[in-house]
């Protein structure tokens, strides 16, 4: 009996299925939980004070290949840029924005912040 009064529901269901429905139920969950209970980052107002220019690979250049690189820069209190996490993007451009931008300079702040730092690679 599939559905019967004394048996376990699920006992007679493949159990491949039960594998499946798991992550389903899990990801529907998610999908409904309050914005209130999600996790927020606060937006900076670190502002800039020194920026260098990202060298720019003559042969994607005349490739006419560009893009945004998008980054995630940790700053430390005094300004200095210390970390910076490649989170999308060409792979060469990356790395070349990576360069530039730990050349840049941000005002003080009174403790470290984490900073998203989009570069832009537009061939002319």
């Amino acid at each position: 009996m599939l559905f019967g009064r004394n048996s376990n529901r699920f006992e007679s269901l493949p159990r491949w299925l039960s594998f499946a429905v798991l992550p389903l139920a899990l990801c529907l969950t998610a999908a409904f939980v309050p914005t209130s209970l999600a996790q927020k980052t606060e937006k900076s107002d670190r502002k800039i004070i020194a920026t260098a220019k990202p060298e720019y690979p003559e042969l994607l250049r005349r490739a006419q290949v560009g893009g945004l690189v998008r980054l995630k820069a940790t700053v430390l209190a005094s300004g200095t840029v210390t970390n910076i996490e490649i989170l999308g993007g060409n792979p060469i451009l990356a790395e070349r924005a990576v360069a530039a931008v730990k050349k840049w300079k941000y005002a003080p702040a009174p403790a470290q912040t984490v900073e998203d730092v989009t570069v832009s690679f537009v061939p002319f």
